[in-house]
């Protein structure tokens, strides 16, 4: 049984407590909007997951009960920054399995002020960063970075992705200016989306300029703190044809999760152990799965939570050999005019990342693509959208998307 998502809604994604709301507001807002796109009501609606890293148990009951108080499963999700995207997959299969006609997923995140901060409940980036021993889930993942690199005082998190980077350069002879052209990319984008959080532009220049948050990575190459939320209406086949709803479905032609495997670990290396490989697999599994591959695909909204990991997320798609993804960025291939579309919405880097969030916000991105509805970021005849969503811990989900 096929699923279709036949409604999307999102908040403008916004510095952390720039805006008098709660999570429960966000959440009312995105779902509100995603059944409105969709026309279903809410009565309608018969499971609902709901991914967040940084509030308390059955927060998801407490967000959802302000659409309606209708008695339905709610599901509470945390993968980390792949939660968002694991709300979705799970949508699918309860459409696919035939559990449910009608579902809404949903992500939000509140989180706290501060680059590469925590959540409202004291977090941190929703991976323990800081407590990366014993008790962390992320410990073997540290403690792989900690063996080659050693352990610095900037954030943990921009520590094992700018290693990733500095293994990158070493390896490949990527420079500094090829990183921060993922940067001035993302960020010009993001000019013309009004959901983002930051809507200016940056030259290479500005961003290699920029504070350096852990060596090669500086300040405008990293995701922001994020408040905001997300939400996919994803109904059966049936649903779609008894409801009228063909105009405005799009297929959900091929998804997969993987997470780690020994090759996360074996080398050594902070690229294996920040998700190359759990990338790769996904990929593999969503294009065998969905019968395309990564010629179909026109537009893409990828993990790019620091600039280097859209350099390695290239690769694990299948966009360019290994190495070669600097160089990629660096010829036009993956802006308007060239080969893909990659992060139109501004990314992670520009638009935000709210972590539960990150996952449906792509998803609803590539709806709009596919519809023809992205406004002045429209990719012209984009049919086919891939969304990568990635968590440390860790999780990464491939999402094919087909205009029905």
């Amino acid at each position: 049984m096929k699923a279709y998502i036949v409604g999307v809604g999102m908040t403008k994604f916004e510095k952390p407590e720039s805006r008098d709301w709660q999570y429960w507001d966000m959440v009312k807002e995105a779902g509100e909007a995603a059944l409105t796109d969709a026309g279903v009501a809410y009565g309608q609606v018969q499971q609902v997951p709901v991914g967040y890293c940084f509030q308390a148990s059955t927060a998801g009951q407490r967000a959802v009960y302000e659409l309606g108080l209708s008695g339905i499963p709610v599901y509470n999700v945390n993968n980390n920054c792949a939660t968002g995207s694991t709300a979705l997959m799970m949508a699918r299969q309860f459409v696919e399995g035939g559990i449910a006609d009608c579902v809404l997923a949903l992500g939000f995140e509140k989180m706290k002020r501060g680059a590469l901060g925590g959540g409202s409940d004291g977090g941190a980036r929703g991976e323990a960063a800081h407590d990366w021993g014993k008790t962390s889930p992320v410990a073997r993942h540290y403690g792989v970075m900690a063996a080659g690199h050693g352990f610095e005082t900037t954030p943990p998190t921009a520590q094992i992705f700018g290693n990733a980077a500095r293994e990158h350069m070493e390896r490949y002879g990527t420079t500094e200016a090829q990183l921060a052209a993922v940067g001035a990319k993302n960020h010009r984008h993001s000019v013309n989306n009004p959901y983002a959080q930051f809507q200016d532009p940056y030259t290479v220049d500005e961003i290699l300029a920029a504070r350096t948050i852990h060596r090669p990575l500086t300040k405008l190459q990293c995701s922001p703190t994020s408040d905001g939320a997300a939400a996919a209406v994803v109904v059966s086949e049936r649903f779609v044809a008894e409801h009228g709803l063909r105009d405005r479905a799009v297929e959900i032609a091929g998804q997969a999760m993987t997470t780690d495997t020994e090759e996360s670990f074996a080398s050594g290396s902070c690229i294996d152990v920040v998700g190359r490989p759990m990338s790769r697999e996904a990929a593999r599994q969503a294009y065998e799965t969905s019968g395309l591959g990564i010629e179909d695909v026109d537009v893409v909204e990828l993990h790019d939570c620091f600039s280097v990991n859209e350099l390695l997320t290239y690769e694990a798609l299948g966009m360019c050999p290994d190495g070669a993804s600097g160089k990629l960025v660096e010829s036009g291939g993956t802006t308007y005019g060239g080969r893909w579309v990659v992060n139109p919405s501004g990314g992670l880097i520009s638009k935000g990342h709210p972590l539960g969030a990150t996952g449906l916000a792509q998803a609803a991105e590539l709806t709009w693509q596919l519809r023809g509805l992205a406004g002045a970021r429209q990719v012209d005849g984009a049919r086919v959208g891939l969304a990568h969503n990635i968590g440390l811990g860790g999780a990464a989900v491939v999402t094919l998307l087909r205009k029905s």
